[in-house]
């Protein structure tokens, strides 16, 4: 509180005329609303998903803003209270072709107009977001597609086929790189972002199984796009997936750290999460393990959600042992064995689950690294090594592999023997060399070896 001084001289008072304005106004400063202040609109990004486009406005504070649609061309309008733009803004760059243009201008009640103008018509909804990490304030705006405007196909929908595998199928690997979109993980000190690592490696994880007999790849993100947390395991699920596997790049405050790690779900985390699918298994769609927990009595679904998970957890530890040992051909490993961590995307009680570290993004020498095709393509193939040594040694009965063992096959890396190669497939030298017409142990980077049946 101002106070004004007593006056026993009987001096003329003068202050109170000065500082009576001075306290009115500093009052008034405090009295407006943030929302009076001026506020840019910094940037604007977009970016499509499968089943929608992200459009995001990068703000310098908060802000009050109304959205409405027009057609006829079709698009989308946001007037944004007291904003300004901070620079113009070109087409964007937007592979799914639905924002065409944003457009911006000035409206008489001081408030910011911008036209997102469309390829079709879209349902629009929209929210804002505070600051996070190097993130400031945002306003999102998510487009779905009209149906009317999607593409019909001439061809009758197939209805949707039960759990069948059949006796012979492909052993399935779901492959989700981390992070995505506007969430670009950690950032390596020269600005490479992790969600692009994870997904280049991702990719040439898939390629790698896909060259592989009786292996077929699935990517859970294809694009630069972002997915939830738990919406991923799910898409292992649809998927069929034998096996999870989501790629990252690691970072520490300590840029000295190094090296690749392998993680499974830690044993207090998966024992929080049975408890919490249990609780809510009333309204639980998803099979455990091909069977409906929703309508078996507590007993039984707890017994039966604890064989799955716990045969889950065995694989998960069994094929991480794998990768990591495999990692640990090519380059540095953080501790050179499987850790338990709390990750949401391995939570999924019935699908083995493993988190790849592929390196220290936060380690200027890793980060080089990482941002290498080479060095990708190897890590990549470590990663696949590793997956393929599990399952050529324990194949699901239903799958092809099973069935073909006889007649399976090895890439040799860099590196490798061929001594090493029987070793690791569990046969002998030199049934490897009859099998494959060597005379001698010489091998050459990039040739298919036979394997015999173990």
């Amino acid at each position: 509180m101002w106070k004004i001084p007593s006056n026993p001289a009987g001096l003329p008072r003068t202050e109170p005329k000065s500082v009576a304005p001075r306290l009115f106004g500093v009052l008034m400063a405090l009295a407006i609303s943030p929302f009076a202040q001026a506020t840019e609109l910094l940037d604007f990004r977009v970016w499509t998903s499968p089943d929608k486009t992200r459009a995001v406005l990068d703000l310098s504070g908060a802000v009050e803003y109304q959205l409405f649609t027009l057609e006829g061309p079709d698009r989308v309008v946001l007037d944004l209270r007291s904003v300004s733009a901070a620079k113009a803004f070109a087409p964007v760059s937007n592979d799914g072709d639905l924002v065409q243009k944003v457009r911006t201008g000035p409206r008489d009640n001081g408030s910011l107009r911008v036209v997102l103008d469309l390829a079709g018509s879209a349902k629009a909804q929209s929210f804002l977001l505070p600051p996070a990490a190097q993130y400031g304030h945002r306003l999102v705006v998510d487009l779905y597609p009209s149906a009317t405007k999607q593409k019909v196909s001439a061809e009758p929908a197939k209805p949707v086929k039960k759990l069948d595998r059949g006796s012979n199928r492909d052993v399935v690997i779901a492959i989700d790189a981390g992070h995505g979109g506007e969430d670009p993980g950690a950032i390596g000190l020269h600005g490479t972002y992790e969600k692009d690592v994870a997904l280049a490696i991702a990719k040439v994880v898939k390629a790698d199984l896909d060259k592989l007999p009786g292996f077929k790849g699935v990517l859970v993100r294809t694009g630069d796009y972002y997915i939830p947390h738990l919406k991923r395991p799910a898409k292992a699920r649809d998927a069929r997936a034998d096996l999870f596997v989501s790629i990252h790049a690691d970072a520490f405050e300590n840029r000295n750290v190094k090296g690749s790690s392998v993680f499974i779900l830690s044993n207090r985390r998966a024992s929080s999460e049975a408890a919490k699918f249990l609780a809510n298994r009333a309204n639980q769609s998803d099979l455990v393990g091909g069977v409906s927990l929703s309508d078996k009595d507590e007993t039984l679904a707890a017994v039966l959600l604890d064989l799955s998970q716990g045969a889950s957890t065995g694989v998960s530890k069994s094929v991480g042992t794998k990768v990591i040992n495999a990692l640990g051909n090519v380059g540095p490993t953080h501790k050179g064995h499987v850790e338990g961590g709390s990750f949401a995307v391995l939570t999924a009680p019935d699908i083995p689950s493993i988190l790849v570290e592929t390196g220290y993004i936060s380690n200027p020498e890793e980060e080089k690294r990482l941002r290498s095709k080479r060095w990708q393509k190897k890590i990549a193939a470590a990663i696949a090594a590793g997956i393929e040594d599990y399952f050529y040694a324990y194949p699901p009965t239903d799958t092809w592999l099973a069935n073909n063992r006889s007649e399976g096959s090895h890439v040799v890396a860099r590196g490798e023997t061929l001594s090493g190669i029987a070793q690791r497939h569990s046969v002998s030298l030199r049934r490897l060399r009859s099998a494959n017409d060597l005379r001698g142990d010489m091998v050459k980077v990039g040739e298919v070896l036979k394997i015999p049946a173990s």
